[in-house]
């Protein structure tokens, strides 16, 4: 069986809003696809396209559909002096920070041309960016119960290094993972990240001690995704 084709977006700095409608495009394109494939089984089935977007936002908080708005520790008006966007999504989970310096992943995979097992995409999410971490000499790992990648996992200190949140249609996935590199740690005390006020965030700058190259970092996940899901990359 031929392997999965990935296609890589860079969209660099892009608010939030442009960047949900622009997932939304390419999620129902496949959705179309799989629904046509069921309606027109006399005609030649056609394959969903699978995406990967990487980019960054402007400073913006998004509510997921079981999130709290108690968990946003700012009004309208303190938003607006911040220049700081909010948005309720459609995505799991609760509240979180995007910003500049943090990389934003959003698949977009027909988990039916990988695995259909929702929970296997998200434990290969989180693994990729285990490995990421090592290669900077991190151990990070998983708390039980909690989505994401945390520090100290056993400790006195656990924190979050990289949260994620999904949608899926058709066993089609978009939304996805937020992993803090060069990200400006203060904005995220004007949440309760993921509505967990017993526990911290970090970001590997602030293990290291020092801003890492960004770049370098991305390629890093980019090539342990496609490990972890075992694709090649389109054109």
């Amino acid at each position: 069986m031929s392997k999965p084709i990935v296609h890589y977006h860079h969209w660099g700095l892009v608010r939030y809003q442009e960047a949900w409608d622009r997932q939304e495009v390419l999620l129902q394109e496949g959705v179309k696809i799989k629904t046509d494939n069921r309606k027109f089984p006399e005609n030649e089935p056609l394959t969903p396209g699978n995406h990967l977007v990487f980019c960054e936002h402007p400073h913006v908080y998004t509510l997921g559909k079981s999130g709290s708005m108690d968990n946003l520790l700012l009004n309208e008006a303190q938003l607006a002096a911040q220049e700081i966007d909010f948005h309720k999504i459609n995505r799991g989970g609760d509240i979180t920070y995007h910003g500049p310096g943090q990389i934003v992943g959003y698949p977009i995979f027909d988990l039916e041309q990988f695995r259909p097992d929702i929970h296997e995409y998200l434990r290969k999410l989180e693994e990729a960016c285990i490995l990421t971490l090592a290669e900077y000499g991190i151990a990070s790992g998983r708390i039980a119960g909690l989505t994401g990648v945390w520090l100290d996992t056993e400790g006195t200190d656990p924190r979050k290094i990289m949260a994620i949140g999904v949608r899926c249609s058709r066993w089609i996935t978009m939304h996805g993972f937020a992993f803090n590199v060069n990200s400006d740690l203060e904005m995220f005390r004007h949440i309760i990240p993921c509505g967990i006020d017993d526990k911290g965030v970090t970001s590997l700058a602030a293990e290291l001690g020092h801003d890492v190259d960004f770049e370098r970092v991305k390629g890093q996940m980019r090539t342990h995704l496609q490990e972890q899901f075992g694709f090649v990359w389109g054109e």
